[in-house]
């Protein structure tokens, strides 16, 4: 691979991670109650609680929408980042990697 087939490379590289970083995946769970935002970049945007829709006395269970949802996003976030990828890959496996 000549030089600036890898700077083209590169700069598709940069130009998916800049699409992840401005890319929000929002999960909902427990019918609204809970609400996680995270970048394409799996950084934590936003949690939300709706206060109509928790129930204070089990706590657990808002604990367990939470971990889903944030489990659920991050997932989807892969998802995305390995399709965006996708195109790259037998490139770089030209390159060794």
């Amino acid at each position: 691979m000549s030089r600036f087939d890898q700077a083209k490379m590169l700069m598709r590289v940069k130009k998916i991670q800049k699409e992840l970083q401005s890319q929000i995946i929002t999960v909902e769970k427990g019918d609204g109650a809970v609400r996680v935002e995270i970048t394409g970049e799996q950084k934590l945007k936003k949690v939300t609680l709706n206060p109509d829709l928790i129930d204070l006395d089990d706590i657990a269970y808002t604990e367990r929408l939470i971990e889903e949802a944030v489990k659920e996003a991050i997932a989807e976030s892969q998802r995305i980042a390995a399709e965006k990828m996708q195109p790259m890959m037998g490139a770089l496996g030209g390159l060794g990697l």
